[in-house]
């Protein structure tokens, strides 16, 4: 446990439970992005869905990033935080027109399309005002991220994109729109990807279809790989920083560009998950016959991962100086699910006690809900305490 990264004294102050955010941490891993990216030429977009609390999106955008949006809101979200239109691009299996038209309004860098009725209808609300929409097309490549299967995306048995035997039909389809242009291709095999070789097993795939495009004449400006590195839950303290050094390079040796190609990438998780931890007191120690429970006064209703995936987040008692003893940490919502992780070492803990639960930067605040009629949790951000 390393308490100094959190200034204890002012948050005991602070209404529980909040996530906190270390900005310096976040900052560093943004340098950290744009220098190994930056070595290859290569474009990050932050996938806003990971976390879109506005000081965050601001921090992201003035280091440079575009955005990744999977919604309406999230391209109003990135415009307001200051990302240029130039560097938004807009996926996602429905896009409604309200959407779709708010995208083009703003004149974003692309669509990344899913189905041909969506490139369809994204055609005809374009032709009415008069624009070309870019749209890429996005991919499934059959690749196992070897992820789990609710965050595996790049499968054919998947939802999203378009599978590899359609593309042909699809470009055919293309060409009879007149308000779109194709632009380049888009994948995403899956999220908390940290057996690199499936990003090995992408190249090869993307390599191949490069090659079958160019005998067709078919010319790709744009790769976007997508995003899905992941991140050290185990260990936040000593591997704050994701291996984006590996993972740029990677693509940087075995993917095969051709001249003029821009590579652009959506990384998500592995930019705001260890910046973040959900701050909560304990309320009760409940003891059994065989285990104690510290019940907090957080929930899944304000950190949902380990419930919905069984998600592992380290735990720490930030106010404790005991020995440690086996805890369960369980929150007060009417769910037996509302886990947040058993049989853990804490710090004795008592009533009042802070538990930091950490690496929660990611798919916390932004899951968050009012179930049991609960208040949304707040946000606090280093900076400005």
């Amino acid at each position: 446990m390393i308490k100094g990264i959190f200034p204890i004294v002012k948050l005991r102050n602070i209404e529980t439970p909040f996530y906190y955010y270390d900005m310096e941490l976040l900052n560093n891993t943004l340098k950290t992005v744009n220098t190994e990216a930056g070595k290859y030429g290569f474009e990050p977009h932050y996938a806003i869905k990971a976390n879109a609390n506005p000081s965050i999106l601001k921090t992201i955008a003035k280091a440079g990033l575009g955005a990744d949006c999977v919604s309406g809101g999230e391209v109003d979200a990135a415009i307001k935080a200051g990302f240029p239109a130039s560097k938004i691009v807009f996926a996602g299996v429905g896009k409604t027109d309200w959407e779709i038209n708010l995208a083009l309004d703003n004149d974003i860098f692309c669509f990344n399309a899913e189905s041909i009725p969506e490139l369809e209808v994204i055609n005809e609300l374009a032709g009415k005002k008069g624009k070309t929409a870019h749209v890429k097309l996005r991919v499934n490549p059959n690749v196992d991220a070897h992820t789990h299967h609710y965050i595996t995306t790049g499968l054919s048995e998947n939802k999203f994109g378009f599978n590899l035997e359609d593309l042909d039909d699809v470009i055919a389809k293309i060409k009879t729109l007149p308000n779109l242009e194709f632009i380049g291709l888009h994948f995403h095999i899956g999220s908390q990807i940290t057996d690199l070789s499936s990003y090995e097993n992408l190249c090869v795939r993307i390599n191949e279809l490069q090659d079958e495009f160019e005998k067709k004449g078919i010319q790709v400006k744009n790769i976007n790989i997508g995003g899905g590195l992941g991140i050290n839950y185990e260990h936040p303290n000593h591997m704050p920083i994701a291996d984006f050094e590996s993972y740029f390079h990677l693509f940087g040796k075995h993917l095969k560009l051709r001249q003029g190609q821009r590579l652009h990438c959506e990384p998500g998780r592995s930019i705001v998950a260890q910046c973040g931890s959900l701050i909560t007191k304990v309320t009760y120690v409940k003891k059994g016959k065989s285990k104690q429970f510290a019940i907090v006064d957080a929930g899944m209703t304000d950190l949902i991962r380990p419930a919905l995936y069984e998600a592992y987040h380290r735990i720490e008692n930030i106010t404790s100086d005991k020995e440690p003893q086996k805890y369960d940490v369980v929150g007060p919502i009417c769910e037996s699910s509302d886990v947040f992780l058993k049989d853990t070492d804490l710090n004795e803990t008592q009533r009042g006690d802070l538990l930091a639960i950490r690496s929660a930067g990611a798919y916390g605040e932004i899951m968050a809900s009012r179930y049991n009629l609960r208040k949304l949790p707040g946000s606090v951000i280093s900076t400005e305490i």
